[in-house]
């Protein structure tokens, strides 16, 4: 009989007096049973599988779901195909959303708001509007027609094996067990995206622990197939994420000819600061404005040709859904039109996609030139429109921030002729 044998038989026996005085705690049963079935063919899966099981177990975990779930769990490559994909050319604003903002949508959002029964009691329970709700549910899933038919915990011990994004994959790999645990779906029923997200509303794992409700009332959190579970879940997790009850979330709004661009993305201000700064409503609102006391940060998503909004709090509730500035405008957007506001007064422009090489050379170009956009990583995010506004403005350029294909060009030029000179000081 081999040891680990032994072990077993004197852990399970009867008789066994225990451990000698101040001798270390033995093993436990848990411990020492054989690990689960992982042979993937894939030694970095498989490795990690074990070993993931081993802590999670050891962290409290019921033993036989963790078992159960990840026998004969396999990677998938799709899934690392998708993870590993950078777009060559970055998607324009304009045209997502225009592409999720439209005419079919809205009348199918008009008809949701008409028929939901349920939509008033959840408007009046979380404080979130019902147009704002219907319109997640249609970028996020079609209004529940395409929930994605990926096996969720696959895909998130796929992403953790790979190991760049362990940590979180790790933690919603927890939160999956713990729904398995509880009962509240199987293991068929947890499919999603390639990235995890679950359900008519596309919660994380974590999400729906924390968020989701049993709203209609049948003892369990279904948002996957109740409407209304998934809907008042995504009006608790924009409640918990800072949504505030009767306030907006934008103005639209014209600015005047001698307008600092560069005050975007910048200070909050109240509409009537903003007034005196030379932004005008493009609709003014009608009676008491709910807005007039409340702070807002400028945002001009394609630049001084395109539309300009101001952003108020619930904007950032809604990026707590999706930490996307597209993302977020178009759901919003979505709902006004569905709550039966007119299209925007400035109409989106048509812009140029840049491609992967575009965004990057010019990342570097503006640090190469003095401007510090943060990692030349080809996202045009917040510190590079910030770099490249410093940059517009030492050149007596219009600084929006906004990077085109001739701006990229230009940054391209001048970062070659620094090479062979002195580097300007920024602002020179």
């Amino acid at each position: 009989m081999d040891r680990r044998a032994f072990l077993l038989l004197t852990l399970a026996g009867a008789a066994d007096p225990g451990p000698p005085p101040g001798a270390p705690p033995a093993l436990s049963a848990d411990i020492l049973a054989p690990p689960p079935a992982v042979a993937s063919g894939d030694e970095r899966f498989d490795a990690w599988a074990r070993d993931y099981v081993d802590r999670a177990i050891r962290s409290g975990l019921p033993k036989d779901v963790v078992r159960k779930a990840f026998a004969g769990l396999t990677p998938d490559s799709r899934v690392l195909a998708l993870d590993g994909r950078q777009p060559e050319f970055a998607r324009p604003v304009s045209d997502y959303i225009r592409a999720t903002v439209t005419d079919e949508r809205i009348a199918q959002g008009i008809e949701k708001r008409q028929a939901l029964g349920f939509l008033p009691a959840v408007e009046d329970r979380f404080g979130v509007p019902g147009p704002i709700l219907i319109a997640i549910w249609a970028v996020e899933t079609a209004y529940g027609a395409h929930q994605g038919d990926f096996d969720v915990l696959r895909c998130l011990a796929t992403l953790a094996a790979e190991g760049r994004r362990r940590d979180w994959a790790e933690d919603q790999i927890g939160s999956v067990l713990r729904i398995l645990a509880s009962g509240e779906a199987s293991r068929a029923q947890l499919r999603g995206s390639w990235a995890g997200a679950m359900g008519q509303t596309q919660f994380e794992p974590s999400e729906y622990l924390r968020s989701a409700v049993d709203f209609d009332g049948d003892g369990r959190r279904d948002i996957w197939g109740s409407p209304a579970d998934a809907l008042a879940s995504a009006a608790n997790l924009l409640a918990i994420g800072g949504w505030r009850r009767g306030e907006p979330w934008h103005r639209e709004v014209l600015l005047g000819p001698r307008f600092d661009y560069g005050l975007a993305e910048g200070p909050k201000q109240t509409p009537a600061d903003w007034r005196a700064a030379g932004a005008r409503a493009a609709v003014p609102p009608l009676g008491e404005d709910p807005a007039a006391a409340l702070e807002a940060e400028l945002i001009l998503p394609t630049g001084a040709a395109g539309p300009a909004f101001l952003l108020f709090a619930n904007h950032f509730a809604i990026r707590k859904y999706n930490n996307s500035l597209a993302y977020a405008l178009a759901v919003g957007l979505l709902a006004d039109r569905i709550s039966g506001a007119p299209p925007l007064t400035t109409p989106w422009p048509k812009e140029t996609p840049l491609s992967l090489a575009d965004r990057t050379d010019a990342q570097e170009a503006l640090a190469g030139l003095g401007f510090d956009p943060g990692a030349a990583d080809g996202v045009i995010g917040a510190n590079t429109r910030t770099a490249l506004r410093a940059w517009q403005k030492a050149r007596g350029l219009t600084a929006d921030g906004y990077l085109t294909a001739d701006l990229a060009a230009r940054l391209r030029a001048e970062a070659i002729l620094s090479i062979h000179a002195d580097p300007p000081a920024p602002g020179r």
